[in-house]
């Protein structure tokens, strides 16, 4: 780790070259290291750079952004979320609220796996029991109840919950549907889909998947006859590989990759508001008496964190400071604060609440949001400037912070992390976040173990309100309620990067950051 020393606080001069510093000295050679074979893709073929490991080809515990591109070539929902985060039905052709808790859902005439058998109302039932089965899952957090279903016919059934859930549509689209016979309470690398693609070969190790077009796909044909999946961890790696043509498609790139690209012959960027938040979340499992425990002091440490000039200088204009403990973009979320610089007010209420020499270790995970390591270094210097004993800890991809975060190893104080939004609504990510219980605590299927119930049984009051009017009356105040808990030292909204090659052609890029790729298309 690089590490800094320069008066009160980082000065842009400072921050611009932690920046330069968490990636100097990176290989700018072609991919050599990196998984999977080199070499440009040749005709009818697409590659793709990940910067984080796709373990598996199911969204049951692994799902960032760029994998639901390639996870839904292979497996699909009923609906999916697109252009302006609205439904859009895929293996269903109707699925309608009929009642307040009922919602009817028929599936689409003639849709099929790649192996040729139907898609059936009890694959349906089979999946939402493999989700529900999976410890840990970051998606069953998003429902406030799961729904369970009752087959009218071969096609039609209902999809019943105890309480309304007036966005069940949206909420459904992350559930991949599998032969109920080949499903498992755990992520599965391969098997067979209802997707465009099929998978060739997949090494879940190495990040490496092949997939080629499925010649009995139920839908249009993709125009794109392979896909290369390849995990290319350095982003300087995955820089040179695009403008080599090595690489056809990369995401999640930093503002200075982006300044380097732009302009290039051969090369385009993408771009679009996005609805992930990247957080320094508050590690929420510390015992009563622990300084952290208390939110005068988790609001004292914010203080210290000079974020316009993260945004400015680190992240270049490629971001905005969060105003609220969601993205502003999704529909029923509001402004509830902001993040206050002040490094001698976070000293004096650090002193008067007995805190002044506190330990804070903040963890992450490489490639968890662009520049990620360049955000902790200046973070690290802007809280040992206001008096508190900051240490960092990076993990790599594929390592255990999964169990950190659970508390299920060792001790941290605070999580760099992305939270990304798989719909189109606030209560989404207010409930995947903050609707922890006593209950879900149990099996650490919380979100950095923050459960307070009185917010959890608003949430839950709020999200089963029809009415939207009053939805989001109910939704807003939950939002201020849980701002005054201090869940955060510091958060921001990035906007979505995509870089490609010119040959690449109708990638409709998604707020969601993601895109469907059986509508993507080579030129030349």
């Amino acid at each position: 780790m690089t590490r800094i020393s320069s008066g009160p606080h980082p000065s842009r001069r400072t921050v611009l070259r932690l920046g330069a510093s968490a990636t100097a000295g990176l290989a700018l050679g072609p991919l050599a290291g990196c998984a999977g074979p080199t070499g440009a893709p040749g005709p009818g073929t697409i590659s793709l750079g990940l910067n984080r490991s796709l373990v598996s080809l199911d969204n049951k515990l692994n799902q960032f952004d760029a994998a639901v591109t390639v996870q839904r070539a292979v497996r699909q929902g009923l609906t999916r979320i697109g252009k302006g985060l609205n439904t859009e039905l895929v293996l269903a052709d109707r699925f309608e609220m009929t009642e307040p808790t009922r919602w009817t859902v028929r599936l689409r005439a003639g849709v099929r796996y790649s192996d040729g058998t139907p898609v059936t109302v009890k694959d349906v039932a089979t999946a939402l029991k493999m989700y529900a089965g999976v410890n840990g899952s970051f998606l069953i957090g998003l429902f406030p109840e799961l729904p369970t279903v009752e087959p009218v016919d071969e096609r039609t059934f209902y999809l019943r919950t105890e309480h309304p859930v007036p966005i069940l549509d949206q909420l459904m689209a992350n559930i991949l549907i599998s032969p109920a016979a080949k499903n498992r309470p755990e992520e599965l690398s391969g098997g067979v889909g209802s997707g465009p693609y099929v998978v060739t070969s997949a090494n879940s190790g190495t990040g490496e998947y092949s997939l080629a077009a499925n010649r009995n796909y139920w839908g249009r044909r993709p125009a794109i006859e392979k896909v290369r999946v390849r995990f290319v961890p350095e982003e300087s790696s995955r820089i040179v590989a695009v403008r080599s043509g090595e690489l056809d498609v990369i995401d999640t790139i930093t503002p200075d990759s982006a300044e380097q690209l732009r302009g290039l012959p051969g090369v385009r960027l993408d771009r679009t508001s996005g609805t992930r938040v990247n957080q320094l979340f508050f590690n929420f499992r510390k015992p009563r008496g622990h300084p952290l425990a208390d939110p005068r002091v988790r609001e004292a440490l914010s203080y210290a964190i000079d974020g316009e000039a993260l945004v400015r200088d680190v992240l270049t204009g490629s971001a905005q400071q969060a105003e609220g403990v969601v993205p502003l973009a999704l529909r029923g979320a509001v402004r509830t604060g902001s993040y206050v610089y002040d490094p001698g007010k976070a000293r004096k209420r650090l002193a008067a609440l007995g805190a002044d020499d506190l330990k804070v270790k903040i963890i992450w995970e490489s490639g968890e949001f662009p520049g990620d390591t360049s955000v902790m270094e200046a973070v690290l210097e802007m809280l040992r400037a206001a008096g508190v004993r900051a240490s960092l800890q990076q993990f790599q991809p594929g390592g255990d912070i999964l169990q950190w975060r659970q508390g299920r190893r060792g001790d941290w104080d605070v999580l760099g992390n992305g939270y990304s939004v798989p719909t189109g609504y606030a209560s989404t990510s207010l409930q995947g976040m903050y609707g922890g219980t006593p209950e879900k605590e149990k099996t650490r299927d919380t979100y950095q173990g923050y459960v307070f119930p009185e917010i959890a049984a608003r949430i839950a009051d709020a999200s089963s309100e029809s009415d939207e009017k009053t939805r989001n009356k109910k939704l807003a105040d939950v939002q201020k309620a849980i701002w005054d808990t201090r869940p955060c030292l510091w958060a921001f909204i990035p906007n979505v990067v995509l870089a490609r090659r010119t040959r690449v052609t109708d990638v409709r890029l998604l707020q969601i950051n993601s895109y469907d790729l059986a509508s993507v298309r080579l030129e030349g």
